[in-house]
C-alpha cells in the first residue's frame, strides 16, 4: 500500500500540541480520549503509514505529566454491554486497559463509575476494584442533564459526584466504548476544581472526523462508513465559520452539544474559552497527510469493506437496513462502486466461470491470486496457500502438503468432530502446513511467507465460516465477502 501519512510528524506535532494546550490551561487539562488508543486499525487503513499503536506512542511522550483515568456507565456494568470487536463486556475492559496501560508505562490513577442510580452490580465491581487497591468514585445520574444547566451547574448538580484526585497536569478521561460519561466527567471536574480555585480546562482528542480537511474528502466519508450504527453525521461547523470564517468540520453530536456546553462553561466561569467546537479539539492528523491521492484511494477502499461488512450482517438476519442504505449513499458520494475494489472483481468474476465459492488476494507487489473451493479444501484455505507459494518462489504444481495428510484429518473432523464439511478450513491447513515444514523444504519456505499476508486485500464469492474469519484477522487481511450463502445456507 502506497505510503501517504507521515507518522513521525504526527508522534511529534500531537504532542507539543497538547502540552501548549496544558500550558494555555494554567498547568490542568482534562482531555476526554475519544477512539481506540490501542490497536486503531481503522486509522492506519485509510491513512496508510499511520501505525495502530501511534496514539499510544505519542501519550508515552507525555507519560510523566498524564495519569489515565478510565470511565464506565453503571448500566453498561448492569447490563453487561459488551464490546464487539473483543467480545467481552466493558467491565472486563476496564481491568484489561489497566493491565495494557500500566504494562506501557502509564500511570492509571482511578476508575469512576458514571451514571450511578444504586446499581447493585456497580457496588460489586467498586468493591472489586478497591480490593485491587484501584481507587473508585462515584458521579451520580444528574435530573435534566444536559439541558437543564442552572441544576447541572450545582451543588445538586456535578456538586453531587465525587471529586476526582489527581496529581499530574495532563488528566486523560478513556473509557471502553462511547456512552460511558467521558465529556460529563470533565465538565463535572471543571466544577469541583473552580470550586478549589483551579482554572482547568477541557480539551477533546478524536482523530475522526479531521477538521481541516473538505467535508467530503474520502477520509471523512470513511469514518462517516465506520460510524454508520451511531448516526454520525460530519458537518460544516457552523460556529466555527460564524467566528472565523473559516470553514472546519466536525460532527453532529459536538455541534448540537456545543450551546449547551457554552452554557455549563459559562456557568462554572463566566465565559467559555472557546469558540467553537472545533476549537476545543487538538487533533493534528490533518496536518500530517503528504500524499492525498494514496490516502483517498484507501479511504474509498474502506468504505467498500465497511459496505461489506453491513450487508453481511443484513443477510444474517440483523436490522441493519438504513445502516446499509447509509453506506450506499456515502459510496455515491465518494463515486466509487464495489466493482472498484480489484480483489472482489477477481474473485466474483472466478466464481461465475467455475460455478464453484472462490477467494482472491491482492498482495503488496499488487499480483492477483485466486483460489476454488475442492474436495479437500475451502477456497480460503487454498487461497493461503496458493498465496504462500507465489510469496515463497514455489513451482505452483508443488504440494506444500503430502495428499495423505488430508484423508486422516477429514476423518477426525467428519467422524470424531461431529462436522459435516470434510475440507479443510485455513486453521486447519496452516497447523497441516506447520507439520509438513518438519521435512518439507518447501513447506518450510511457505511458513516463512506468512508475515507478508499482513495488510493484503482479500475479497471472497460467498460468505465464510467463523473459522476462516479468525484466521483472516490474526494474519491482519483487510477481508470481505458477498453476502450469500454456500448452497442456499450457511457455510459450516
Amino acid at each position: 500500500m502506497r505510503i501517504g501519512f507521515d507518522n513521525d510528524k504526527y508522534l511529534k506535532m500531537q504532542s507539543e500540541y497538547i502540552k501548549e494546550r496544558i500550558n494555555k490551561f494554567g498547568n490542568k487539562l482534562y482531555l476526554e480520549f475519544g477512539g481506540k488508543l490501542f490497536d486503531d486499525f481503522h486509522a492506519s487503513r485509510v491513512l496508510p503509514g499511520f501505525e495502530p499503536d501511534s496514539k499510544l506512542k505519542m501519550l508515552l511522550q507525555l507519560a510523566d505529566q498524564s495519569e489515565i483515568v478510565i470511565v464506565i456507565a453503571a448500566d453498561s456494568i448492569e447490563k453487561n454491554k459488551k464490546r464487539e470487536d473483543l467480545g467481552i463486556t466493558y467491565d472486563k475492559d476496564v481491568l484489561r486497559l489497566i493491565e495494557e496501560y500500566r504494562s506501557c508505562g502509564l500511570y492509571v490513577g482511578s476508575v469512576v463509575v458514571t451514571m450511578f442510580k444504586g446499581q447493585s452490580s456497580a457496588l460489586a465491581f467498586k468493591d472489586k476494584l478497591e480490593r485491587q487497591n484501584i481507587k473508585v468514585y462515584m458521579h451520580y445520574a444528574i435530573e435534566g442533564y444536559p439541558t437543564n444547566v442552572a441544576h447541572i451547574v450545582s451543588d445538586e448538580g456535578f456538586g453531587k459526584n465525587d471529586y476526582i484526585e489527581t496529581s499530574r497536569p495532563l488528566v486523560i478521561i478513556t473509557a471502553p466504548g462511547p456512552g460511558s460519561g467521558k465529556m460529563a466527567t470533565c465538565l463535572s471536574q471543571l466544577y469541583h476544581e473552580n470550586k478549589r480555585g483551579i482554572k482547568a480546562g477541557y480539551a477533546k482528542f478524536e482523530t475522526f472526523p479531521i477538521w481541516n480537511i473538505p467535508l467530503k474528502h474520502p477520509v471523512n466519508l470513511a469514518y462517516e462508513a465506520a460510524t454508520a450504527d451511531l448516526n454520525d453525521v460530519n458537518m460544516i461547523d457552523p460556529f466555527h465559520l460564524e467566528s472565523y470564517g473559516e470553514v472546519a468540520v466536525n460532527y453532529n453530536r459536538d455541534i448540537e452539544i456545543f450551546p449547551v456546553l457554552n452554557a455549563v462553561f459559562e456557568g462554572i466561569y463566566g465565559e467559555n474559552p472557546y469558540k467553537s467546537p472545533t476549537d476545543m479539539g487538538v487533533n493534528m492528523v490533518g496536518n500530517c497527510i503528504f500524499d492525498d491521492e494514496a490516502v483517498s484511494e484507501a479511504s474509498n477502499m474502506e468504505i467498500i469493506r465497511r459496505y461489506y461488512r453491513t450487508v453481511k450482517q443484513m443477510a444474517l438476519g440483523e436490522d441493519v437496513a438504513n445502516e446499509v442504505y447509509k453506506i450506499e449513499l456515502l459510496m455515491k458520494q465518494a463515486k466509487i462502486t464495489t466493482a472498484d475494489r480489484k480483489v472482489t472483481v477477481a474473485a466474483n468474476e472466478r466464481a461465475a466461470l467455475l460455478g464453484v465459492p472462490t477467494a482472491a488476494i491482492e498482495l503488496s507487489d499488487g499480483t492477483i491470486i485466486t483460489s476454488k473451493t475442492t474436495e479437500l479444501l475451502g477456497a480460503s484455505a487454498a487461497l493461503i496457500l496458493n498465496a504462500l507459494k507465489y510469496l515463497g518462489g514455489i513451482d505452483d504444481e508443488a504440494h506444500l502438503i503430502a495428499p495423505n495428510a488430508f484423508e486422516p484429518i477429514q476423518d477426525l473432523k467428519t467422524s470424531y468432530l461431529g462436522s459435516k464439511n470434510p475440507r479443510l478450513h485455513s486453521d486447519e491447513v496452516l497447523i497441516a502446513l506447520a507439520l509438513s515444514a518438519l521435512n518439507d523444504e518447501n513447506a518450510k519456505i511457505a511458513m516463512k511467507q506468512l508475515p507478508k499476508l499482513s495488510g493484503c486485500q482479500v475479497h471472497t464469492s460467498d460468505m465464510l465460516s467463523e473459522a476462516d474469519i479468525k484466521t483472516f484477522k490474526k494474519l491482519n487481511v483487510d477481508l470481505t465477502s458477498e453476502p450469500v450463502f454456500t448452497n442456499g445456507k450457511k457455510y459450516l
